[in-house]
């Protein structure tokens, strides 16, 4: 097979750029060692000028949070005509906005915790209330549970106002979802010549904090992943199900990885969706390429699969321009 010249992207302005950039390293390492020739681009006015002068084949976006995951990066991809690895604009849009993301997943049957959205100006602590006090209270956009907290019925007015605080230093929406207590479980999705496939599902144990915070998600011993998760058989099939759903619901594309919390037991009913990550992590201790790996597929064949089936992917058609009557 020919090798091909990838721009792969990171950085950018986001809370999640250096994560991004530790992605983008071992991407491009996993490219090299496939054969391929990447080049490292970081997100920035001069993105433009340097896919125009580089005469790449595909772009291989590993960009997390604003304007790198949510379909701008995306729509300058598509207006230079240069294939690239992940959604579309419209999916990646939809993914980033959490309450965008959970109308869909509901309106296509997929379980989703109850949810208030809060804007600014809006009252917090009547959110919180009308959810009964034990909530999770996230950005509406972003990752890697940047400005994400854990709240209980007894937390005072003061731990409320923080949280909110915390939300909105990353977005001017936030979300409050109902707490779920369960087991934290994720799910890769990965796309191929006959259509999605789910991953085995991977069980999250957190050690740095009591949920999968980001000192737990990027710091060595922060957590341990268990993969595939010894879920009973039903939960593992139901897991994946949502899973493909939610991939489906949005119209993603190539890759992607549903997050879920997962209650005790052997009841399938218990499994809840929280989000789907169109761009998943790569880096060292990430989960996607972890499930990868479980089912005999190691990370240099990943990245270089993913970047030649975007290569392949039919280009946009350029219609003809109707002359003014």
């Amino acid at each position: 097979m020919s090798s091909l010249a990838v721009a792969v992207i990171c950085g950018g302005p986001s809370a999640e750029a250096n994560v991004s950039r530790t992605s983008a390293k071992a991407v491009a390492a996993a490219l090299a060692q496939a054969g391929h020739r990447p080049t490292l681009l970081e997100l920035e006015p001069s993105l433009a000028p340097a896919l125009a002068a580089g005469g790449f084949d595909v772009a291989f976006p590993v960009t997390h949070g604003p304007l790198g995951e949510d379909g701008c990066l995306q729509g300058m991809l598509e207006v230079f005509d240069l294939p690239y690895v992940g959604s579309g604009v419209l999916a990646s849009a939809l993914a980033a906005s959490k309450p965008h993301a959970k109308a869909l997943f509901r309106s296509a049957g997929l379980p989703v915790a109850d949810e208030v959205v809060v804007r600014a100006g809006e009252p917090p602590l009547a959110a919180v209330a009308a959810l009964g006090g034990a909530v999770v209270v996230k950005p509406a956009s972003g990752g890697s549970a940047i400005g994400t907290t854990r709240l209980t019925p007894d937390s005072s007015p003061d731990a409320v106002r923080a949280a909110f605080d915390a939300a909105f230093a990353v977005d001017t929406v936030v979300l409050v979802e109902r707490f779920v207590k369960g087991h934290e479980v994720t799910c890769g999705v990965l796309e191929g010549d006959s259509g999605p496939t789910a991953l085995p599902p991977t069980l999250i144990t957190s050690h740095a904090a009591q949920w999968y915070d980001f000192t737990s998600r990027y710091a060595a011993g922060g957590s341990s992943h268990q993969c595939p998760a010894p879920l009973p058989p039903r939960v593992t099939e139901r897991v994946q199900a949502v899973a493909l759903g939610a991939f489906r619901a949005l119209d993603c594309r190539d890759l992607g990885r549903v997050d879920f919390v997962v209650g005790e037991g052997d009841d399938p009913s218990g499994v809840v969706l929280l989000e789907i990550n169109t761009l998943p992590g790569m880096t060292g201790t990430s989960l996607y390429p972890e499930a990868a790996a479980a089912t005999g597929v190691d990370f240099a064949t990943l990245c270089s699969g993913l970047a030649r089936r975007a290569h392949a992917r039919p280009r946009r058609t350029r219609p003809a321009q109707l002359p003014m009557p």
